[in-house]
């Protein structure tokens, strides 16, 4: 804790006075977690606020843990300014392509259901009701339908996407920097370690299950998956141009 850098230091102060408010204060997940943007309950500041919001101790705990471990490595190198930019960036990089994956399960379920006879007004009506008709399920199948109403329904809220980011530049940064989760005893060098976290949490999202996500929604992991890809990209842009801010004009 002695080597936390002062923009993380604010982060982690920022995520725990949120934690705290929002068990304080349960509405605010209402307000504040990141809702599909068709659900009436969506607001133009959830983009940024539900990284800061959390389910639950260890959803934070292991948040906070992260960001502080190599986001300070992170900002040491690069500075406050930069190292918040990229983070923020991760963090709606993440939240970018989960909803346009989740709205991609939305709108495959609606046009079967619009071509079964079924008007979206009435589908979202039903869903603003917290109910659902039981034929849907007849109609689509079950990937469609949990995709679907977990789409419309579901929240998401946490920092994973971001801390998915700053795993990444650890990564581009130090690739033979040796690291380890608790259940692999053998240190794996972070060139490796990344992409295979990733893989794995891609493919357990996909079986309908998350490594780091909210639980098994089948969905979290996109929000990984945009965050580590926005972060490779910055990387990648900043990695390319660094010899033009150095070169005689």
């Amino acid at each position: 804790m002695n080597n936390m850098t002062p923009v993380v230091k604010q982060l982690l102060i920022i995520n725990i006075i949120f934690f705290i408010g929002s068990q304080l204060v349960p509405v605010s997940y209402d307000y504040l977690a990141m809702f599909f943007p068709e659900n009436p309950n969506f607001k133009p500041w959830q983009p940024l606020t539900h990284m800061f919001m959390h389910g639950g101790i260890l959803h934070i705990a292991f948040n906070m843990f992260a960001m502080v471990s190599f986001g300070s490595a992170l900002e040491h190198f690069w500075g406050g300014k930069k190292f918040l930019f990229f983070y923020i960036s991760c963090g709606l990089g993440a939240i970018l392509l989960h909803t346009g994956v989740n709205y991609y399960f939305f709108q495959d379920a609606i046009n079967t259901l619009i071509a079964n006879g079924y008007q979206k007004a009435d589908i979202l009506q039903l869903l603003n009701e917290g109910k659902i008709d039981i034929r849907w399920q007849q109609i689509l199948s079950v990937s469609q339908f949990e995709g679907f109403t977990g789409a419309y329904i579901g929240t998401v809220v946490g920092a994973s996407g971001a801390i998915y980011g700053l795993l990444t530049a650890f990564a581009f940064m130090f690739p033979n920097a040796e690291l380890a989760l608790m259940f692999i005893p053998v240190p794996i060098k972070a060139k490796y370690f990344v992409p295979g976290i990733l893989a794995i949490d891609l493919f357990l999202g996909f079986k309908g299950n998350s490594l780091f996500g909210n639980g098994g929604t089948g969905i979290a992991h996109f929000a990984h998956v945009g965050g580590a890809v926005a972060g490779f990209l910055m990387m990648w842009f900043w990695k390319k141009n660094q010899f033009n801010n150095n070169r005689w004009n």
